[in-house]
């Protein structure tokens, strides 16, 4: 079985490992990887297609050095490879304007802004990847221990699975 990363995209070092804190309960299921630009994040998703992995969860900060996330997170939603990943956009800064093209160019699925809630980003990313193997994957059992039990159950349900 192929293994479902969640990508952390972040310039800002503290900030990450605020990000990795918060998300730390998933990594026993979903390896989290960390890029600090946009295109460290480009060379990770490179090196995970190349593995046979997928990549379930991205989140991006938006306003980094050279590309911004958004740019980021419309190119993922223009390759087959990443266009059903489940996209967050991390922010302080965007205007409405960003968030529109966001949401409407990059189909990003939520938008957090900064300073969050510790809670607040692993409710975000459990329910996001609960969606995301739901939608993409056979055998549900495995993710029980760390994602939405109830929508889990729900959809072992409705799919017929015992």
């Amino acid at each position: 079985m192929s293994d479902i990363y969640i990508i952390c995209v972040e310039d800002e070092p503290h900030v990450l490992d605020v990000v990795l804190r918060d998300l730390s309960s998933l990594e026993e299921v979903f390896p989290i990887e960390l890029a600090h630009s946009a295109d460290e994040a480009r060379q990770l998703i490179s090196e995970i297609k190349e593995e046979g992995n997928k990549i379930g969860l991205a989140i991006c900060d938006h306003i980094m050095p050279g590309d911004k996330g958004v740019d980021l997170m419309i190119e993922m939603q223009k390759e087959s490879f990443t266009q059903d990943t489940r996209k967050v956009l991390l922010t302080g800064q965007a205007g409405l304007e960003e968030t529109i093209q966001a949401v409407n160019n990059a189909k990003l699925n939520r938008y957090i802004s900064k300073p969050w809630k510790p809670k607040e980003l692993l409710d975000v990313a459990i329910d996001e990847l609960t969606t995301y193997v739901i939608e993409h994957e056979k055998e549900l059992l495995p993710f029980m221990s760390v994602l939405d039990q109830e929508r889990l159950q729900e959809a072992i349900r409705s799919k017929g699975y015992v």
